[in-house]
């Protein structure tokens, strides 16, 4: 899996690509020949079915909100999922996020974002086993200008609100799903600010770790793609034990906050 320093060289295509917002007519594998080889080098990467889906519009309609879904299925000791490098193809910084897991079992693991997609391209999603081995799923989405879409707040208002979080579960709805929100703009570093005519710099969150007790359930580290106030939507099975959200950004904020295991802030 790509580890911090590769999401950093990502970070730095940006000055490089922030232009290239053009929308591709057809579906090309060009763009993911190259970054195969940035990210994985040699190693092999199957795309049977079994270990992951991933499930994105067609067409976005809001380009800077564009909701994806990955799942992972029951597997075996030794061929379980435990992280997932998401990457979208003509993004100017593709790689999105890497996911990990916390300790895993045999159940079905479910996990949703939003992401920003600049132009038409392949989401998609190579999920690492136990052993090793690299499995993949994708989708093409239709989509122009997510990482250059205008916030919608202004930088006062986000700067007011900037780590706050909220937890929720789903329980009472009869789902083992739960959910989480950090406030935070998330600039890409593309967006303009439509007073000074100048771009907006890059202020993103770059670490979300969220636990159940003293365990945890997933971590992420990511680029300048996900949408404003990250979102999170994932398998959860409540047992008593509080949930704690941690984040940090790329301006060096760190932000936690621990909620009772039906939500509530203490």
């Amino acid at each position: 899996m790509p580890n911090r320093r590769l999401l950093l060289h990502c970070a730095l295509l940006l000055p490089v690509a922030s232009f290239a917002c053009s929308a591709h007519a057809a579906e090309s594998e060009e763009t993911w020949t190259g970054l195969k080889a940035m990210f994985f080098a040699d190693k092999p990467i199957d795309e049977a079915p079994g270990y992951v889906t991933l499930d994105a519009p067609p067409r976005a309609e809001d380009a800077a909100l564009v909701p994806v879904e990955l799942k992972f299925p029951p597997r075996e000791k030794g061929d379980r999922v435990v992280a997932a490098t998401v990457i979208v193809d003509e993004n100017p910084a593709p790689l999105a996020t890497v996911f990990r897991r916390g300790p895993v079992d045999d159940a079905a693991f479910d996990f949703a974002l939003r992401l920003r997609v600049n132009s038409y391209s392949f989401v998609r999603v190579v999920a690492e086993t136990e052993s090793g081995a690299l499995h993949m799923a994708k989708a093409y989405v239709k989509a122009a200008g997510g990482c250059s879409a205008p916030a919608s707040k202004d930088p006062d208002e986000a700067g007011a609100n900037v780590g706050k979080m909220r937890f929720r579960s789903f329980a009472a709805q009869g789902m083992a799903q739960a959910q989480a929100m950090i406030r935070h703009p998330n600039y890409s570093g593309m967006q303009m600010d439509q007073i000074t005519r100048m771009y907006t710099p890059a202020w993103y969150v770059t670490q979300v770790r969220v636990s159940q007790g003293e365990a945890l359930l997933f971590s992420l580290e990511n680029g300048i793609s996900l949408s404003e106030d990250p979102t999170f939507r994932f398998s959860y099975v409540a047992n008593g034990q509080p949930v704690r959200i941690e984040a940090r950004d790329s301006r060096g904020g760190a932000y936690a906050q621990r909620f009772s295991a039906d939500g509530a802030a203490y």
